[in-house]
């Protein structure tokens, strides 16, 4: 099963808010006005939802991830989540600028009422702000204002210096993905540390935030071991009835990590179950029931959309060397009615929502069966 992870121009900077919260030190008084303000975010990226619809919003410019009461700005809406030919335009438009001056950073479904929520850079560079906006089932489009919204805040202390003149900034990668898990988010992204590769385990409600577990991976492709990729995109995932992560790195080994293996501190070798293609990135996954079995699907960057069963995880050998073939281990379908896919989630038993490019590179916010 998948564990929940998605009119007028108000401006960026009221929506988001810009009084920082430091929780060790600030008074109840100045909380409380950090409070009213609202979430003082750099940048809005990665987003999951717990079960009780506590948004969980990635800020890797401030390394930084934000826990979001929503509160009424998560109800009123058409239940669920409507097609949207060319959100691009839409969103760009509500925001007061062009569709080639947003970024559409992630999506995920409200575990509710499961409206679509979508995070959005406005502007390039360093002038860039962070949006969120919701699609309802009646295909409603809401810009959500975080004014006032209740908050907390957890920092990653061990984070990758910011350099954003860099082509390489490995700050931009100190949060890739992120899911909730029996009370605690489970966060993927690199370090300042030299095994980079990083996954933290954060209890919730934030508390002290460890430095999180080192990950090792060998990459077939590469005929070596790896500590600085991080993963892209994961899901939780139980293999013959223990908790796993079920990773996708660059280009492109899918790997298994027990969750009990992710201890502050520890250094973890995962087991790569399968060697998917090189110059390639994964995207985003998901796992679904079909026909009484269970599929990741998973979207990327230059393959196209995998549908990968997974009753071979849990006997699937690990690989310990070099793959010589194109691809290796655990076996896929590419899904050819599914292209330019770049965000998926899970919206109902049937149906996935997906950010997908369209002809003329517009992106599409489209709800398909699944496959």
């Amino acid at each position: 099963m998948r564990f929940l992870k998605v009119a007028a121009l108000v401006p960026v900077v009221a929506l988001m808010g810009w009084t920082p919260v430091e929780r060790s030190s600030a008074s109840a008084f100045a909380e409380t006005q950090a409070r009213q303000a609202g979430p003082a975010m750099q940048s809005i990226g990665p987003l999951t939802f717990s079960p009780d619809g506590v948004l969980f919003a990635g800020d890797t410019q401030a390394a930084a991830i934000f826990a979001l009461e929503l509160g009424a700005a998560a109800a009123g809406g058409a239940p669920g989540a409507k097609s949207i030919p060319a959100i691009d335009q839409k969103i760009a438009a509500m925001l007061g600028t062009d569709a080639r001056e947003i970024q559409v950073t992630d999506l995920a479904i409200h575990p509710k009422s499961r409206n679509a929520f979508i995070s959005v850079m406005r502007g390039q560079g360093a002038a860039a702000q962070p949006a969120l906006l919701r699609v309802d089932g009646a295909g409603k489009i809401d810009l959500i204002s975080l004014h006032g919204l209740k908050f907390t805040k957890a920092e990653l202390a061990n984070a990758p210096a910011a350099n954003p003149g860099s082509p390489r900034n490995a700050r931009s990668q100190s949060i890739t993905d992120m899911a909730y898990v029996d009370g605690k988010l489970i966060v993927a992204g690199l370090s300042n540390e030299e095994f980079a590769s990083k996954l933290r385990t954060i209890p919730y409600p934030f508390a002290k935030v460890e430095n999180g577990t080192s990950v090792e991976i060998y990459h077939g492709n590469h005929g070596q071991f790896e500590t600085r990729s991080p993963v892209y995109a994961f899901v939780p995932y139980r293999i013959d009835n223990t908790p796993h992560l079920i990773a996708g790195y660059l280009c492109t080994p899918l790997v298994k990590f027990p969750l009990s293996s992710l201890r502050p501190g520890a250094k973890v070798v995962g087991t790569t179950i399968a060697e998917l293609g090189n110059r390639n990135r994964p995207l985003d996954m998901i796992v679904y029931k079909k026909g009484g079995q269970e599929f990741l699907l998973m979207a990327n960057n230059s393959r196209g959309v995998m549908k990968i069963p997974t009753a071979g995880f849990a006997k699937a050998e690990g690989i310990v060397a070099k793959v010589t073939t194109e691809t290796g281990g655990v076996g896929y379908e590419t899904i050819a009615s599914m292209k330019g896919v770049e965000h998926l989630d899970l919206l109902d038993e049937g149906h996935t929502i997906i950010l997908a490019r369209g002809e003329g590179g517009v992106l599409n916010l489209e709800a398909v069966a699944l496959p």
